[in-house]
């Protein structure tokens, strides 16, 4: 089983949590592609989907769903999203395809947000992946030096530019042993929309595809 199987075996677990007719809430990135693909391959109907990402309003369109705006949502009963990484705790890194701020708003207004990965994707202490931070283009230098203090090696992602209009500093080597202190604190960094940790909101749940079961933490 490759790591495209693994995808799509852990988004049509997420479909069990799924109730027909209600707003759900959608994430971004292949494996929350496959999600969307499966909710329309299984005839899942929907009164209305909130989207993280441009790229993902366009994906459920194009399979027939109505995409609204989270202000005309208000609470989303159910958020399905990927990540870069999990730990135990069901504390993330997320934002590798840079829609961290709006899918973190997401979380936020959801009453329940489960997390579909793959193995690969749970590791003992979250940080291999470079934690990826939304700033404001003309704070990006004065971010990047508070994150060296910070003990981060900040890299700009070059040629991105985030459906708010920002720019994404990848920060690589940070010890990230508390992940809720550690999220306050660059959060906190004048310039900085936000930044990929998902510790003080992590999911409710996360469903780990292996090749022989679905591990639900």
């Amino acid at each position: 089983m490759n790591a495209n199987d693994l995808k799509r075996q852990a988004a049509l677990a997420a479909l069990a949590y799924v109730e027909e007719d209600t707003i759900l809430g959608v994430g971004t990135g292949s494996t929350t592609n496959c999600f969307i693909d499966l909710l329309a391959e299984k005839g899942i109907r929907l009164k209305a989907c909130v989207s993280s990402s441009k790229a993902t309003e366009q994906r459920l369109r194009d399979h027939g769903y109505e995409v609204i705006d989270l202000n005309q949502a208000g609470t989303i009963p159910l958020y399905v999203d990927g990540a870069d990484e999990t730990d135990a705790k069901r504390q993330l890194i997320k934002g590798g395809g840079a829609a961290l701020t709006r899918e973190k708003i997401c979380a936020a207004a959801a009453q329940q947000f489960v997390c579909i990965v793959d193995q690969s994707k749970l590791v003992p202490q979250l940080g291999k992946f470079p934690l990826p931070v939304e700033v404001i283009p003309m704070a990006r230098s004065l971010v990047a030096r508070e994150l060296v203090k910070l003990g981060g090696d900040p890299v700009y992602r070059e040629g991105v530019t985030t459906d708010n209009g920002n720019v994404i500093l990848d920060v690589w080597h940070l010890d990230i042993t508390d992940a809720k202190a550690l999220e306050q604190k660059i959060n906190n960094l004048p310039g900085v929309v936000t930044n990929g940790l998902f510790a003080l909101r992590p999911a409710d749940r996360v469903l780990i595809a292996r090749p022989d079961r679905i591990d639900t933490l």
